[in-house]
């Protein structure tokens, strides 16, 4: 047994272990006590204010509310988190500095916005989370594109132009990109001689014979390739077509190929399937503010014209 305890000991429960052990019985601190105190009242008013409890297949929704602009009416909701995130992005404090500079940017003209470099600075921070929200599932998040389904945008080559009034356009009411399959057109023999052509344009391996008489059918009534490409294969704005001069491939995957072989096979497939895609109209999905800054961005990414 230990020894008798005088007033002053510290008191124990009485439970004792191997004869020294004891549990002793010290009040809590006080400053804990009151933290305590605290937690339950702060726990209390937090169960008033926000949305807390579960309730069948609903839950109680606090007191508290938030109120924002939509479609130019005000909306109250009670609050949560992307009320308040919508409440923020309107009224907070830099949120507003933002929508002054955008304004700004949008006010200007194209000429003023690429001459400034802090209006660039600010356009390249907007515009590249446009791209990534709305263009960069097609065109990838470096605006790369995909050969044979959507245009590389980096590599200077427009088929539809290359100015900021070009590039505009195309956002605002897309296109339609659309060549002719050849299948029933040109048989397998006519198809190889126009692919050689089509590869001697820039610069490729190919039987000199063949582009010969592929010259003859581009150029000529049965082929009539020249109507969209032109007679100097260099394309046309007005309906996309390729400039096939420029060692630029849009469809044809001939950069990747192993071989000549492979080259010439990839270039006999478009022009016996044809080709179709389309880019959608944004207009009516993005604001005009937010086709101005995306106009920008696409124009820089392809060093701009």
């Amino acid at each position: 047994m230990t020894d008798k305890q005088t007033d002053n000991a510290v008191q124990t429960t009485g439970h004792a272990w191997d004869g020294d052990l004891q549990e002793f019985n010290n009040p809590l601190p006080r400053w804990w006590i009151w933290a305590f105190y605290a937690s339950v009242a702060f726990a209390l008013i937090y169960w008033i204010l926000y949305p807390v409890w579960p309730v069948g297949h609903d839950y109680t929704k606090g007191v508290l509310k938030v109120s924002y602009e939509s479609n130019g009416k005000t909306v109250t909701r009670h609050w949560n988190t992307r009320a308040k995130y919508i409440e923020d992005m309107q009224t907070g404090e830099e949120s507003l500095k933002q929508k002054a500079y955008l304004d700004k940017v949008v006010n200007a003209s194209y000429a003023a916005i690429l001459s400034d470099p802090d209006m660039m600075a600010f356009t390249r921070s907007i515009g590249k989370g446009l791209f990534g929200d709305n263009c960069a599932a097609c065109h990838g998040s470096g605006g790369n594109g995909v050969i044979g389904k959507f245009p590389n945008l980096v590599d200077d080559s427009w088929l539809w132009g290359g100015t900021v009034e070009d590039i505009h356009a195309t956002i605002s009411n897309g296109h339609r990109g659309f060549m002719p399959a050849f299948r029933e057109t040109l048989n397998e023999e006519e198809l190889d001689e126009v692919a050689n052509y089509v590869l001697s344009l820039s610069g490729q391996a190919v039987d000199a014979t063949k582009v010969a008489a592929g010259d003859k059918i581009f150029n000529g009534q049965k082929g009539g390739c020249h109507f969209c490409h032109t007679h100097q294969a260099t394309g046309l704005k007005s309906v996309g077509s390729a400039n096939l001069t420029d060692a630029v491939w849009t469809i044809a995957d001939v950069p990747h190929a192993a071989d000549p072989r492979h080259k010439l096979e990839a270039v006999k497939a478009v022009i016996r399937n044809g080709v179709q895609r389309e880019m959608p109209t944004w207009k009516t999905r993005l604001s005009p503010e937010q086709i101005k800054l995306l106009t920008v961005y696409v124009h820089e990414l392809g060093g701009g014209k």
